[in-house]
């Protein structure tokens, strides 16, 4: 039966030449590598794929797996890879740093970690000036939180339903997912309030959110009123008066949710929750763990789509294409109150990770690469909602740039979540015919894609013919 449905639709879709060849793969055999994976990785590291890919190298928007096969990559690692698999320019900046110096404790002054600091902070509005470099976005949150409590003397934080923001003990308290919770104690004083997801929250409509693709949700708001943002703001505010004290240490969220599946909010919903969280003592953390870089296309920073400017912002992820390193960007006030007493961190900062960093940012402006997430960003939403309108399965496409989700119902009416075993199909389809997308939402129900910033519309057109083709294979096998 299998045979019968794959042989019966075709596909058009000719992946984009690519020059560059592969090395040769010279490695253990695949048998052997599952092997070692079964016996010697933690099993809490999960593989995608029935039949797990075995990578070999990566070169910009491609990877290649052990037997030479190339893939068009829209996950980049988990959102991480933000110039492209191994860019020249980043690589080349490392190579040069190896040969001088790896690593000193930044106790010590050297180049790297001060021409990197200036070169950060000089991308953020004042007074957003000061830096503290680490090595994660656990580890980032989990300071900024540690800073929000020192700074305000409070310890609440208030985080939103379906955020994640690590998985550390102190940050599973705000990340508010049931697959990354475990059953021991957590973030003691966090408090997760209503998630204003225009799709699958109680409101929500066609005007409400920043992107090209609104929902196909009818709305009641009036122009220059949005009742969802105000609904939501309401339940915001029943949080702040039943849930916390009547001070609080802060609020954190992401300004596009990442791992639940490119989740927006109504336009000024964050205004609002950012005034009545300073109206309470508390700082505002924007989490641009996924959404910085030039990501969201319009503006570098993911904070600056929502008009506002947080008190906190934690990076990480495409900070360093894939290098581990994060950051914490905060006021000379606040980062001051890390100061009364000692805080280190051995390996942020390292002459290594700086150079990394720099080179990132060079390469982000000198390709153009925050103009090329608007241009082929909205190309692609504007193409996947025609897929959208096409198919009942497909409930909701959404995002701003290149951080999009596509959400999967088995009615547009009830948006009930298509069932695991049938998104497992359309995904193992897509990536059989060369394309990798990344899975996210409650239900595992989306489908995330957030490529590096260098795709092209050429592969976003063989991308979504793929999409297309595995859309209609479903269709077929459902009938």
């Amino acid at each position: 039966r299998q045979q019968t449905w794959r042989s019966s639709v075709s596909t058009q879709a000719k992946m984009p030449p690519c020059d560059f060849v592969p090395e040769k793969y010279e490695s253990y055999p695949y048998e052997r590598m599952q092997k070692i994976r079964e016996q010697n990785i933690a099993p809490s590291l999960k593989t995608y794929y029935k039949k797990p890919l075995l990578l070999h190298q990566g070169h910009m928007q491609w990877l290649f797996d052990h037997e030479g096969r190339r893939y068009l990559d829209l996950f980049a690692g988990i959102v991480t890879v933000s110039v492209g698999h191994c860019h020249p320019k980043v690589t080349m900046a490392t190579q040069k740093q190896l040969a001088r110096l790896w690593h000193t404790t930044n106790i010590y002054m050297y180049p790297p970690i001060h021409e990197y600091a200036e070169k950060l902070t000089s991308l953020f509005p004042d007074p957003l000036k000061v830096v503290y470099l680490t090595n994660s976005g656990s580890e980032a949150n989990d300071l900024a939180m540690f800073m929000a409590r020192l700074h305000t003397r409070n310890f609440d934080i208030i985080s939103l339903r379906g955020g994640y923001h690590g998985g550390s003990p102190y940050t599973l308290g705000l990340t508010s997912l049931t697959p990354y919770k475990h059953g021991v104690a957590n973030g003691f004083g966090c408090t997760a309030t209503m998630l204003p997801d225009v799709f699958r929250g109680p409101w929500g409509g066609s005007h409400c959110r920043d992107s090209p693709v609104q929902t196909v949700r009818k709305c009641s708001c009036t122009e220059g009123a949005c009742l969802a943002k105000d609904q939501y703001i309401e339940q915001f505010k029943d949080t702040l008066n039943t849930s916390v004290p009547k001070t609080v240490a802060g609020f954190i969220a992401e300004p596009i949710q990442g791992v639940n599946g490119a989740v927006q909010y109504p336009r000024n919903f964050l205004k609002e929750a950012y005034q009545l969280i300073r109206e309470r003592g508390g700082l505002c953390i924007s989490d641009e763990v996924q959404t910085g870089f030039g990501r969201t296309g319009s503006h570098f920073w993911g904070f600056q789509t929502h008009g506002v400017v947080p008190d906190i912002v934690t990076l990480a992820k495409g900070i360093g294409n894939g290098f581990p390193m994060a950051a914490v960007v905060t006021t000379k006030e606040i980062a001051n109150s890390l100061a009364q007493n000692l805080h280190f961190n051995t390996f942020g900062g390292n002459p290594l990770a700086c150079v990394v960093g720099a080179a990132v940012l060079d390469a982000i402006e000198e390709d153009g690469l925050q103009k090329n997430s608007e241009d082929v960003g909205t190309y692609m939403l504007l193409e996947l909602a025609k897929l959208r309108d096409k198919f009942e399965i497909v409930g909701d496409v959404r995002g701003k740039g290149l951080m999009i989700g596509v959400e999967m119902v088995t009615d547009k009416n009830s948006r009930r979540p298509l069932p695991g075993e049938e998104i497992d199909q359309i995904w193992e389809d897509c990536k059989d015919m060369g394309v990798l997308i990344g899975r996210g939402g409650l239900y595992s129900q989306t489908f995330r894609i957030k490529p590096p910033m260098c795709i092209t519309k050429r592969d976003v057109d063989f991308a979504v013919e793929v999409f297309c083709t595995a859309l209609q294979r479903h269709v077929e096998r459902a009938a």
